[in-house]
Parts: structure tokens; sequence; C-alpha cells
């Protein structure tokens, strides 16, 4: 079974782009701890609903986040004709992995 579950920190701000059909693709990259330390920088895809969510409520760099997917391989030629491969996790379901802030309210004096 192909299944990966990553909670990690956006690196920069969320790369969305949009197909001639309208659908939605948006990629970025999660900062991952492996351990105290290490990172690990992990290469997403988001389409269609979630690649929109997150457009929406996470284009900022440094959001903690969760994603959950499965890694998908490829291939390229780069200009030199070399062959590159990349392995990337496509991202099904995102979501906050931290709570909003609230603002600290003023509290009344105690009777």
């Amino acid at each position: 079974m192909n299944s990966v579950n990553l909670v990690g920190r956006t690196t920069k701000e969320l790369d969305v782009r949009y197909t001639n059909d309208d659908l939605a693709i948006a990629r970025f990259t999660l900062a991952v701890d492996r351990n105290k330390d290490n990172t690990d920088f992990i290469p997403c895809v988001a389409m269609g609903k979630t690649a929109e969510f997150m457009e929406k409520y996470m284009k900022d760099k440094g959001v903690r986040i969760w994603a959950s997917g499965h890694m998908q391989s490829g291939q390229y030629k780069n200009k030199d004709g070399d062959t590159v491969y990349t392995l990337e996790c496509f991202a099904d379901r995102v979501g906050f992995a931290d709570s909003p802030k609230q603002e600290e309210k003023p509290r009344g004096k105690r009777r």
C-alpha cells in the first residue's frame, strides 16, 4: 500500500496554477522534522478542491499543516538531455496542524 502522512511547515508561499480546464494545482514543499537534528524537505502536490482550499487558507510561508496522500515517482529529461527522477507526495487531504491563535481577551475585575 502506498500511503503517506506528513506534518510540517510550508517553506515558501504556495504556488497555485490552473489548467485550461480550471483544475487547480498547488505545489508546495513541507519541512518535516525527521529527528532533533534533521529536517526533510518533501515536495508535495495537491489538486482540485484540496488545492483551492490551500490557496484560500494556507497560502503563506511557515504554515504548519498535515498532508495525507500517496507518494508518486516520475521522470523527465532536463535541458541537457539527462533523465531526472522525481518523488512527490500527492496530498489528497490537508489540514491545519495547529489551532489558530486566539487574541488574549482582557479580563474584567473579579468581585
